[in-house]
């Protein structure tokens, strides 16, 4: 879980920046490959938290199995 929330914030930390960065961009091949780029990251930061959230609930629903 811990894995999964550190690189879920380096993910978003790299999509920040991506999309920060857009204003500095004229050609507009590069700004469209630019924002694909950022939105592969909040994508990838996504999953991270799906993964997180799930091995969290599993944790959980397993130490309920083993109090009953």
């Amino acid at each position: 879980m811990i894995v999964a929330a550190v690189f879920a914030a380096m993910c978003l930390g790299f999509a920040i920046v991506g999309f920060s960065s857009l204003g500095d961009i004229t050609d507009p091949i590069q700004l469209a490959d630019a924002r694909g780029f950022a939105w592969f990251w909040v994508f990838l930061a996504s999953v991270a938290i799906a993964l997180g959230l799930a091995t969290w609930w599993i944790a959980g629903k397993q130490s309920e199995d083993e109090d009953a």
